[in-house]
C-alpha cells in the first residue's frame, strides 16, 4: 500500500478520497524541516500547500519517496531540480483558484472605483455622509487587461457583462482568440496609454518584475486607476505611491506586495486611495476545496490507472522515450525557444515538417518538446508535455504537422515555419553525430549554428568590415565572442550573421551596434 504523508492543514475531501482508494493517509500539519526529513522515507508521496518548503534534503533523505503533490498552482516551494533529479515526480492543480482569483479582482475594481472601504469606515463610526465618496461607474470604461492566461480571460468576461470595452495585451494569444472573447489586442503601450483602468494578471518574471514603474505609469492616462492580484513587484510599489501622491494615478487596488507581510508603517498600504487585502485572491472555501479534490484525484489517477496529470518534470520520466530520441528532444526544445525569439508576437499557425523515418516516429513528443520551448519563452507558468499542447491551443496557436520522407541533405531534420504572410519566419536544425545540436537554416539562409546560452543575431550587408565593426564594439566591454556563423546568398547583398557569446549584452552595447551602417534586425537569443 501506498503512504501518503501531508504537512499542510487541507479539506477532509482530500483525505476521505485516497482513503477511499486504499492510500495509507497521514496528516502532520506544521511539521519542520527536520522533523520531515526524520520521517520521510517512509513514505511514498508527500502532500502539501504552501507552508511547506520541500527543499533538496528534504527530498534527498528518502529512498522510496516518488510524488510530491502541491494542491495549488505553484511549486516555488518545492526543489523541482532536485526532485527531476532523484526521478520523483513534482505535480500541482493549475487553475483550481483561478475562478476565486478573477472574483477577487472584480470586488477589489468595484470596491476602489465606490470608495465602499472608506464609506464603510465612517458609517461604522457613526457617520453618514451621502455626498463625500462620489465613485465611478464601470459601465462604458476601458480597462486594460495585462496578462490572458486563464485568470486574465475570465476578467475579461466579467468586464465585459459590466459594459467595459476590453483592452488586453498577451505576447502569445492570437487575434482570432482574442476577437472571440471580445477583447481589442492591443500592445503594452497602447494599454497603458488607453486605459481607465489597468489590471495585471500575468506570473512575477526577470521580464514582468517592475512591469508597472514610473516610466510606465508616464504614458498612462491621468487618473488611471491600478489593480494588482497576480504577484507583488510586478508594480513597482514607490513609484505607485509616488504616482498616487502627484494624482497620476487615481486609485489603486493591491491584494500582492514586493514583500510579504509588509513592513509597517507602510505609506502605500495606508494612502487613502488605496484598497488592499492580504494576498486573498486564491482563499475561497471553493477554491480550497477545488484543489484539495483535484490533487486527490491526481494522485489516484497515477497510481490506479496511470494517467499523469499536472506533472511539472513529467518529461524525465516518459517511458517512450528511447536513448535513440533522446537528443531530438533536446533540439526541439532549442528550436521552439530560437524560433519563438526571431518570429512575430501574436502568430496563429506553427508548421512543423519532419524529415525522417525515426522523427515521424516521435512526432506527437517532438511536437510537445517544441511547444515547452516555445512557450517557455511566452509564458512564466508550468509548461511540460502533459499541457503544452493544451495551453497552445488555449492561446489561439494551430500546430500543423507533416512527415516527410528523408531530406535531400540531413538523414533526420525538423523545419519549422509561421504562416504569416509578412516576417514568415523559417528555422531547421538535426543532430550531428550523436547529440550535437545544430541550426542549420534561418529563413533563406544555411547556417551551422550550434546553440549556446547568449547569441547575438542580426541582418548585414556582405560587405569587409562589417564582422570587425561588431566585435570591435563587443571587445570594448569585454564581451568574448566564443562561435560563429555566417550565411549569405551573394556578395554585396543581405546576409545574416549569428555569434555565441560568453555574456549577455545590455542595453548599451544593442544600442551601439545599430548604429553601425549596414546592420538590422538585431535580436538577442538566449536559450
Amino acid at each position: 500500500m501506498k503512504k501518503i504523508l501531508i504537512t499542510d492543514p487541507i479539506e477532509k475531501s482530500c483525505i476521505d478520497i485516497l482513503q477511499s482508494a486504499q492510500l495509507s493517509v497521514d496528516l502532520k500539519p506544521g511539521l519542520k524541516e527536520e522533523e520531515i526529513i526524520s520521517v520521510i522515507n517512509d513514505y511514498n508521496v508527500l502532500i502539501v500547500r504552501s507552508g511547506t518548503k520541500v527543499t533538496k534534503k528534504i527530498i534527498d533523505s528518502s529512498e522510496r519517496l516518488e510524488l510530491i503533490a502541491r494542491a495549488g498552482a505553484g511549486v516555488d516551494n518545492i526543489d523541482v531540480d532536485a526532485a527531476t533529479h532523484r526521478g520523483i515526480i513534482v505535480m500541482n492543480t493549475p487553475g483550481g483558484n483561478t475562478l476565486s482569483t478573477a472574483e477577487h479582482t472584480m470586488a477589489l475594481l468595484l470596491s476602489m472605483c465606490r470608495n465602499i472601504p472608506k464609506a464603510n469606515n465612517e458609517l461604522k463610526q457613526g457617520i453618514w455622509d451621502r455626498k463625500k465618496y462620489l465613485g465611478t461607474e464601470l459601465f462604458g470604461k476601458k480597462i486594460g487587461i495585462i496578462g490572458l492566461g486563464k485568470i486574465g480571460k475570465e476578467v475579461a468576461i466579467r468586464c465585459k457583462a459590466f459594459g467595459m470595452e476590453v483592452l488586453g495585451y498577451d505576447p502569445i494569444l492570437t487575434q482570432e482568440a482574442s476577437q472571440k472573447l471580445g477583447i481589442k489586442l492591443l500592445s503594452i503601450d497602447e494599454i497603458l496609454e488607453n486605459s481607465d483602468i489597468i489590471t495585471v494578471h500575468v506570473p512575477l518574471s526577470n521580464e514582468t518584475k517592475n512591469l508597472i514603474d514610473r516610466n510606465s505609469l508616464k504614458k498612462c492616462k491621468d487618473g488611471v486607476k491600478i489593480i494588482n492580484c497576480a504577484r507583488g513587484g510586478i508594480i513597482n510599489e514607490a513609484d505607485l505611491l509616488e504616482a498616487l501622491n502627484t494624482g497620476k494615478v487615481s486609485a489603486a487596488a493591491l491584494d500582492v506586495f514586493e514583500k510579504e507581510p509588509p513592513l509597517f508603517p507602510n505609506e502605500l498600504i495606508s494612502h487613502p486611495n488605496v484598497v488592499v487585502t492580504p494576498h486573498i485572491g486564491a482563499s475561497t472555501k471553493e477554491a480550497q476545496e477545488k484543489v484539495a479534490i483535484q490533487i486527490a484525484n491526481q494522485i489516484i489517477d497515477y497510481y490506479k490507472n496511470g494517467i499523469l496529470i499536472g506533472a511539472v518534470n513529467a518529461y524525465s520520466l516518459e517511458k517512450n522515450i528511447t536513448e535513440e530520441i533522446k537528443p531530438f528532444l533536446e533540439l526541439a526544445t532549442t528550436l521552439g525557444k530560437f524560433f519563438s525569439q526571431i518570429s512575430p508576437e501574436n502568430i496563429n499557425t506553427i508548421n512543423i515538417k519532419y524529415y525522417g523515418s525515426l522523427l515521424g516516429k516521435f512526432r506527437e513528443t517532438l511536437t510537445a518538446a517544441f511547444l515547452i520551448g516555445y512557450l517557455s519563452k511566452k509564458i512564466t507558468g508550468t509548461i511540460n508535455y502533459v499541457n503544452a499542447q493544451i495551453l497552445a491551443e488555449e492561446t489561439g496557436i494551430k500546430i500543423t504537422e507533416s512527415i516527410e520522407g528523408e531530406h535531400s541533405t540531413y538523414k533526420n531534420l525538423m523545419s519549422i515555419r509561421n504562416n504569416q504572410s509578412v516576417n514568415s519566419t523559417l528555422i531547421s536544425g538535426t543532430i550531428f553525430g550523436l547529440k550535437e545540436i545544430r541550426i542549420v537554416e534561418i529563413n533563406e539562409f544555411s547556417m551551422d549554428i550550434h546553440p549556446t546560452k547568449y547569441m547575438l543575431l542580426y541582418e548585414n550587408i556582405d560587405r569587409p568590415g562589417m564582422l570587425a565593426a561588431v566585435g570591435n564594439i563587443l571587445a570594448k566591454y569585454q564581451i568574448n565572442i566564443a562561435g560563429l556563423s555566417l550565411g549569405r546568398k551573394r556578395i554585396g547583398e543581405k546576409a545574416l550573421t549569428l555569434m555565441n557569446l560568453d555574456s549577455n549584452l545590455v542595453p548599451q552595447i544593442i544600442n551601439e551596434i545599430k548604429c553601425i551602417d549596414g546592420i538590422n534586425n538585431i535580436m538577442i537569443i538566449e536559450i
